[in-house]
């Protein structure tokens, strides 16, 4: 049996995404990962915070997947809304590493008390209106997302605590959904229904006041009239904040696309992963967004170069005689051999329909990854170049 060097493989014409250039270029201020469920984004983004702190980089590494395999594998325990330090990591270079998590009702709260008078916030924060909107209303936590990221790059700016944010964020298609997070907002407190609320003799409904009078009443006895002068009171004390957060929110969507950030695609070698992973692309693309490139995670690879039919053969012959472990391994062989086709037909065909799509290669590891040891072995499968 021949052997071969394990390797993942990478076509010839694919550009190799160079982890250490990112991480060493001083001018890179944030790293957004982004890409479907699955895929392993906690952990490159975590990889990736690592790695860079034990290169010099002062790091902060915020998961807005609910998960808690960051705080696992960092050994940090739990994770919030409050930036915690890394305490095992190698400090040699002058690098340091803070880790936390989106708490998305704890950092709207902090927004409204920052931004209005005391007598003001706690209208706001008791209002049950705000309540669910800061708890579960669609679009919050990517908004809320925004808002962090805009603090942790003030934070930064002004004492120097951290030089670079690495950023891993939800899964599925509404990891992307903060770049839209201004528009979401202007289209919530903008809504035609709450401004038919707040003001209904005003505007195009002047001329049907009767009209609203009817409807008021039964969307009264549907919802209550109580949530009813939730929702009033609650735009009412809003209003005067809306503008900070929009503009807030832009600044933020502007730092994104200028050459401070950039945003790194997450998959692995499977069809809908690579398809979701299609759609990021393509989105930044079409936005403007800073694309360095794309982490192709868990692509399997073996050490021998022995075909799955030859594998098989093999098999074949030597069944019904003691060799049953020989046998069981030749098969086992002959499957990984025909995940590793599919995985290459895939790679090469995302390949040749995105060629400028610079890519790195995560082979699959045998076990999770749980601990700083397991996050420096994938940092450096991230950066290895052959």
């Amino acid at each position: 049996m021949s052997s071969v060097e394990s390797q993942p493989h990478r076509g010839p014409t694919v550009p190799f995404l160079d982890i250490d250039k990112i991480i060493g270029d001083r001018e890179t201020k944030i790293i957004i990962c982004c890409g479907s469920g699955g895929v392993g984004k906690t952990t490159t983004s975590a990889a990736i915070a690592v790695r860079a702190a034990e290169a010099g980089r002062k790091v902060a590494v915020l998961t807005i997947d609910p998960a808690r395999r960051l705080a696992q594998s960092l050994g940090v325990g739990e994770l919030d809304n409050t930036p915690r330090p890394v305490t095992m990591i190698d400090t040699a270079a002058g690098g340091s590493l803070d880790a936390m998590m989106l708490n998305m009702k704890g950092t709207f709260d902090d927004v409204v008390i920052a931004h209005s008078t005391p007598d003001k916030a706690a209208a706001i924060l008791q209002n049950q209106f705000y309540v669910a909107l800061s708890s579960e209303f669609s679009g919050t936590q990517e908004y809320m997302a925004m808002e962090k990221l805009g603090q942790l790059h003030a934070e930064a700016e002004a004492s120097g605590r951290w030089d670079l944010i690495v950023v891993d964020t939800p899964p599925a298609r509404s990891a992307l959904d903060f770049l839209d997070a201004p528009e979401h907002l202007s289209s919530l407190l903008d809504g035609r229904f709450l401004r038919m609320l707040l003001h209904p003799a005003h505007g195009p409904l002047r001329f049907m006041t009767a009209g609203f009078s009817m409807m008021s009443a039964v969307m009264t006895k549907i919802l209550g009239a109580q949530i009813i002068s939730d929702v009033q009171t609650f735009v009412r004390a809003f209003e005067a904040l809306f503008g900070g957060f929009r503009q807030r929110a832009t600044s933020t969507f502007e730092l994104l696309s200028s050459r401070h950030s950039t945003f790194l695609v997450v998959a692995t070698p499977q069809h809908d992963a690579l398809r979701e992973a299609e759609y990021f692309v393509d989105r930044l693309t079409e936005e403007g967004m800073p694309l360095s490139g794309m982490v192709l995670n868990r692509v399997h690879t073996s050490a021998l170069a022995i075909s799955p039919e030859r594998a098989l053969s093999l098999a074949e012959d030597l069944a019904g005689t003691s060799a049953v472990l020989e046998v069981e391994a030749l098969r086992r062989h002959a499957a990984l051999m025909r995940t590793i086709e599919t995985e290459t037909r895939l790679m090469e065909r995302f390949a040749a329909a995105r060629p400028a799509v610079a890519q790195t290669q995560v082979q699959s590891l045998p076990t999770d990854v749980t601990d700083l040891s397991a996050l420096r072995c994938v940092g450096t499968l991230l950066s290895d170049k052959d």
